[in-house]
């Protein structure tokens, strides 16, 4: 039996009433955002419980995560941990979940945080800081083949456009 996307949205968001607190999705944009990290994206079926711990291919054991976060998602037995983790990475804004994992991936790398980098630097323009950061992407390129920077990539483009500021005391 293959359950659909639409199985799935109606069992969590109206038959076992899940709450949208500290989800990255509303009920509303369910069928169309990662339930992790909120980004639009094509879904995937994810098991709770994969199949090979004896999890069901039934809406009760599947959500749907985009592939990055799918990948990511916890394979273990208990189906209280899958919710954790979800819960855990919630964020209220749609499309900056991979912006903010960087900056955590930034001050775990350099021990300071992009805030105390900013203000270390007197950078109070964070638009320009943010054009800086799309001229940056030509330095960039995609791991493996995926279609989006990884938030190491990120991490190191924010450090880089922070070098050269350092170097030349100017964002553009």
């Amino acid at each position: 039996m293959n359950t659909t996307k639409e199985q799935i949205v109606k069992y969590w968001f109206k038959v076992a009433g899940i709450e949208e607190r500290g989800l990255s999705v509303d009920a509303a944009e369910s069928y169309e955002r990662c339930w992790r990290c909120g980004c639009r994206a094509e879904l995937e079926r994810c098991h709770i419980i994969p199949q090979f711990l004896g999890g069901k291919n039934y809406p009760d054991n599947l959500v749907l995560l985009c592939h990055r976060c799918h990948i990511e998602n916890p394979n273990v037995k208990d189906s209280e941990i899958m919710w954790d983790w979800i819960r855990a990475y919630g964020t209220p804004f749609y499309d900056r979940f991979w912006i903010l994992q960087a900056m955590k991936e930034y001050e775990f790398i350099y021990n300071k945080s992009f805030e105390e980098e900013l203000k270390k630097r007197k950078i109070t323009d964070i638009k320009s800081f943010a054009g800086a950061f799309k001229n940056k992407f030509k330095e960039t390129s995609y791991h493996f083949g995926e279609p989006y920077c990884n938030k190491a990539t990120i991490a190191g483009m924010i450090r880089m456009i922070l070098k050269d500021y350092d170097a030349k005391k100017v964002l553009k």
